[in-house]
Order: C-alpha cells, then sequence, then structure tokens
C-alpha cells in the first residue's frame, strides 16, 4: 500500500552549533502535513531531498507555512528545496540507502 505523500518545500533551515541544548537532525511540519503522511511529533522519519536521504525526528509546528518544512542539522539540504517525508518501514528489512 502506498501512502499519498505529496513533496514538501524547504523554506527554513537551521544549524546547530556545539554546546546549543538542541541538537541532531530534526524537521518541523505542520499537524495536518504530518497526519497525512501517519506520521506525529517526536518520531522518526525519513527526510529523502534531491542529493540523499537521512532520518530525523518530527517536531509538530503549525507556525511552519502550508506544503512547507524547516529542516535542522541535515546536511545537502538548501533551502527552497523539494523534500519528501515518509516514515521508515521497520518490517521488510529492506534497505533505503545508507547514513552519511
Amino acid at each position: 500500500m502506498r501512502l499519498y505523500n505529496p513533496p514538501l518545500q524547504v523554506v527554513g533551515f537551521h544549524g546547530s552549533r556545539r554546546g546549543d541544548p538542541e541538537r541532531g537532525p530534526q524537521v518541523r511540519m505542520r499537524s495536518d502535513e504530518a497526519a497525512l503522511r501517519l506520521v506525529s511529533d517526536g518520531e522518526m522519519v525519513w527526510v529523502q531531498g534531491p542529493r540523499r536521504q537521512e532520518l530525523a525526528v518530527l517536531s509538530v509546528d503549525d507556525t511552519v507555512p502550508k506544503g512547507g518544512v524547516v529542516v535542522r542539522d541535515i546536511g545537502g539540504l538548501a533551502v527552497s528545496e523539494i523534500v519528501r517525508i515518509s516514515k521508515p518501514d521497520m518490517d521488510t528489512g529492506s534497505s533505503r540507502g545508507t547514513l552519511a
């Protein structure tokens, strides 16, 4: 079964620094966009960009514009690029690529 998963645009990028209280890969999106993809706040999700894919923690934030995401500490992404967010498939054991 394949879910409807429309692409999203990166509308913001934050890079953390050593010593910042919050660090690591994160993606912020609206609650309606998360519900469409069957993911919820605090869950791990795949962020699939044009050059790479990476696991990140989802943070639901309704201040993010509709159709957009804000990412933190995900290399290889830039503002205005198109990404897809999906739930990892932990049941099939198929490889989706390597994490860098």
